[in-house]
């Protein structure tokens, strides 16, 4: 198992939470991470790790921080 900090920002924090450590087997992606949250992947616009940007198939190791943004909007 391997413990990693989950932050979701802005509206994926509805209904969700703003900070919160869990618990994964080892091996465990982003992508898997999205999906046992229920967070559609479209709405996981920008992913970071460690604060640096991640890929949907970074694979996460112990004590690692995820964060999670919306798409951006603007004009």
């Amino acid at each position: 198992m391997i413990k990693i900090t989950v932050k979701l920002f802005a509206a994926l924090r509805k209904g969700r939470f703003e900070k919160e450590p869990r618990k994964y087997s080892s091996g465990t992606t982003v992508k898997q991470v999205i999906d046992e949250l229920n967070i559609p992947r479209d709405q996981a616009a920008i992913i970071f790790v460690n604060n640096r940007h991640a890929k949907l198939e970074h694979q996460l190791s112990d004590g690692d921080v995820v964060a999670f943004f919306p798409p951006i909007g603007g004009g």
